[in-house]
């Protein structure tokens, strides 16, 4: 069995030039900035276009795939198909103040309205001034106040005259009215001349004095109501000259408005409310002790007021509305307060709308991750979807945390297409535990992580030179497309795909204007792409950098010279932030008579993570059925990662832990110049892993520092070739022999590689040649599993 090393060609898939036929990028085309997305797009026109309940999108993928930008697009297509959106007012609710009514006008006709009331206003406030200081208004009001003088009059000179007739006088005092005798001269009789008079005489000037202040007090009594009628008059009057003045004005308006009901029906109650509060209108002299008077509303206008809280009258689309703090506020509007004399007051003047409001008739967007970090944002958007209706109320009123009248506006219809977007992990959370998501996000859009590269490479590049236009940078080369675009498969981790992360090729882009205006270039070059990708590397590799350095110390142990039994170089990738890098881990194994059972260190000291562990049992699995078919398997391995103190978690580590449980079984050395890595099955065959570029190139950094012999190299799957993205460094040195990527399919092929001893294969029954590896190792579990009859045989005997 020869196993030849990759060719350096499988190593690394160039971009091909051939394809370009443009000097710089200015020559391309515009694209649009989604590539690749044809099911999330199809979802999402699908979801915009129906019309039912329920069938709200959320659009699912990891930040910076440009799927909000995609959104936003569609959005804005889809926007030119629908009326534009209506306008929205809050009006005075003049029988019940505390619950102002909503009005819906078409675009535009709302702020006419709001002015329009706001000119009324004006023009009364001129209007009926006016009326009430002219002379027509004045001579009818002096005459009902003459009238009611000249009754009064009239009956306290009757009244006058009837004591005349009986020598008594009617005077007025400071105090009121005093009945006062004379004689027949008509001069006024003092105590002393009264006490003079006759008893009889006496007697009758005191009768007559009664009966006239009963009278008086009649008439008296009589007064007030007179006033009233008076002031009924008046007020009667007051009514008929405002009338006048308004009715002509809110006529015009009845007419213009005719369409809307709710509008006449509030015309009306303003011309009711105005002619029961003309005072307010007219100009008051003021107050010779003003700290006396009983505090009033600073604008008795404001009940007059038109509460715009959504306007479209600029719109010629209907509205698209993406809400970047979606809270409880910002989503379903609030009810303002302000402070006067102490306390707070509000009124529908004061009612701010929401996102809800301003995408009425349209879409609105939200960041699902966003909003669900709001506190009760998430539930009360659901039960505004569910109940079609914008509810404005206090969060600590819908908490029922306060019992304080306020202000209960009237619901609004909710007539909108919601669109979220978050992360896969949101989506199918919600999904699986929100029993009412299914019912209210009936659409998925599932935005890809990449796209095939082969037939996509023209149009990747018209992207490229799109977004920097967009973002102002410099044209690229050619040869700086063909370098984005191998950075981008290299991205994704797979030679035959190129990655959708726009967020990621957009700052690869910009960083790359950077280094050619530094490098005084005109176009960006291949050149500036490279020292863009380097220079971010370098930014972000100082754990690396000192976990490598702990390597070529001797602080932690990794050989790549000798050949060691039961002693591995394995491969693993660490994750920093956005940066990843691979680090050789040296496994170790030991073998001994057992009872068939595999111990697995990092898992009895729980630094072993499920799949870890679920490889490891595949290892006993695989050593049983190939080599103890049919007789017990008797021994006991123990497997660690040596010089490791976090979490082991993946399977990639299996096929280099079957290795050394192997070599330590049959005593076999393994080559420590050879790292590998690998998934293995029950069947033996080697399986795909993730992160396979980082991890050759972590295994060649070390084998670099330290020189390169020639004999150093990688072993992987087979089925990780296509996902091969070198960097260049790596490919050269394979080019120039210095180092060797090996490609195995079963575990035969890397045991022949790490031993260089054939493997063997089993004859018709089961058994393996002498001389080869798997003879060798079925040898030493046959020789495991004789003692271990022994032991029994001689326990057996014991016992006896």
């Amino acid at each position: 069995m020869k196993n030849k090393p990759l060719d350096p060609n499988q190593l690394y898939k160039p971009c091909n030039l051939d394809h370009f036929h443009f000097k710089n990028t200015n020559e391309l085309e515009d694209i649009e900035i989604t590539i690749g997305q044809d099911r999330a797009i199809d979802s999402i026109q699908f979801g915009l276009r129906i019309k039912q309940s329920g069938y709200n999108i959320f659009a699912l993928a990891p930040s910076g795939t440009g799927k909000l930008t995609t959104i936003l697009e569609l959005v804005a297509h889809e926007s030119k198909q629908l009326d534009i959106a209506s306008d929205w007012c809050y009006i005075n609710n003049f029988i019940e103040p505390t619950k102002p009514k909503a009005v819906q006008f078409t675009a535009g006709k709302g702020k006419e309205f709001q002015l329009d009331i706001e000119q009324l206003i004006d023009e009364l406030n001129v209007a009926i001034p006016a009326a009430f200081d002219g002379d027509e208004y004045r001579s009818k009001r002096e005459e009902i106040e003459e009238q009611y003088r000249k009754l009064e009059l009239h009956e306290i000179n009757l009244l006058r005259d009837k004591a005349l007739d009986t020598h008594i006088i009617l005077a007025e005092t400071p105090t009121g009215y005093a009945f006062t005798p004379i004689d027949d001269k008509n001069n006024v009789i003092n105590t002393e001349q009264f006490s003079k008079l006759g008893k009889s005489v006496q007697k009758k000037y005191q009768d007559d004095i009664l009966n006239l202040q009963q009278s008086l007090q009649k008439l008296l009594r009589q007064f007030p109501f007179w006033r009233k009628e008076t002031k009924r008059k008046l007020q009667a009057l007051n009514r008929e000259v405002a009338a006048l003045a308004v009715n002509h004005s809110i006529d015009e308006l009845k007419h213009k408005y005719t369409e809307y009901p709710l509008v006449l029906a509030y015309l009306n109650d303003v011309d009711a409310d105005i002619l029961e509060h003309v005072s307010d209108f007219i100009p008051q002299r003021e107050q010779a002790f003003p700290f006396m008077e009983t505090p009033k509303e600073t604008n008795p206008f404001k009940r007059y007021q038109v509460n715009l809280i959504v306007s479209n009258a600029e719109q010629k689309l209907a509205p698209v509305v993406y809400e970047d703090h979606p809270n409880y506020a910002n989503l379903l509007g609030r009810i303002d307060h302000q402070a006067y004399m102490g306390t707070l007051r509000t009124d529908f003047t004061m009612i701010k709308p929401g996102a809800l409001h301003k995408a009425n008739g349209g879409y609105l967007i939200l960041d699902a991750r966003k909003l669900l970090l709001q506190p009760y944002a998430w539930e009360s958007l659901k039960r505004i979807l569910q109940s079609g209706e914008i509810r404005i109320e206090s969060l600590e009123r819908t908490l029922s945390l306060i019992s304080t009248t306020s202000l209960e506006p009237e619901p609004i219809p909710l007539n909108l297409k919601l669109i979220l977007f978050g992360d896969r992990l949101i989506y199918y959370i919600l999904n699986q535990y929100d029993p009412e998501f299914q019912d209210l996000f009936k659409v998925a859009a599932d935005f890809d992580d990449s796209v095939i590269r082969s037939n996509s490479e023209q149009d990747y590049a018209r992207l490229l030179a799109t977004i920097a236009k967009r973002e102002g940078l410099h044209p690229l080369s050619p040869q700086a497309i063909a370098r984005i675009i191998e950075q981008s498969s290299r991205l994704t981790g797979d030679a035959e795909k190129l990655s959708t992360h726009l967020r990621s090729i957009k700052d690869l882009l910009i960083e790359s204007d950077y280094w050619a205006k530094f490098n005084g270039h005109d176009v960006i070059a291949n050149s500036d792409v490279q020292q863009a990708i380097e220079k971010k590397i370098y930014r972000l590799d100082r754990i690396r950098e000192k976990m490598y350095e702990n390597i070529h110390r001797g602080t932690v142990f990794i050989d790549i010279e000798n050949k060691e039994v039961g002693q591995i170089n394995a491969l693993s990738v660490l994750q920093l932030g956005e940066f990843s890098f691979g680090q050789p881990t040296r496994i170790t194994a030991t073998t001994r008579l057992g009872n068939g059972k595999v111990v697995d260190i990092e898992r009895e000291t729980e630094l072993g993570g499920p799949l870890h562990s679920k490889g490891v049992l595949i290892l006993s699995s695989f050593i049983a059925s190939r080599y103890a078919r049919t007789t017990p398997f008797s021994m006991t391995a123990s497997l660690v990662f040596e010089q490791s103190y976090g979490q082991v978690e993946g399977d990639s580590a299996s096929l280099a832990e079957l290795c050394v449980i192997l070599s330590s079984l049959a005593e076999i050395p393994l080559r420590q110049n050879l790292a590998i890595t690998g998934s293995i099955n029950q069947l033996g065959q080697v399986q795909p892993i993730g992160g396979v570029n980082e991890k050759i190139e972590g295994f060649f950094d070390i084998c670099k520092e330290q020189g390169l012999t020639g004999k150093q190299g990688v072993i992987i799957p087979d089925s990780n070739i296509n996902y091969l993205m070198l960097r260049w460094d790596v490919v050269h040195a394979a080019k120039a022999g210095q180092f060797h990527i090996y490609a195995v399919k079963t575990i035969d092929q890397a045991l022949n590689l790490l031993t260089n001893i054939e493997p063997g294969v089993s004859n018709e029954k089961g058994e393996y040649p002498d001389t080869s590896l798997n003879g060798k190792i079925a040898a030493q579990l046959k020789l495991f599993n004789t003692i271990k009859q022994q032991f029994i045989a001689t326990d057996r005997n014991k016992t006896q």
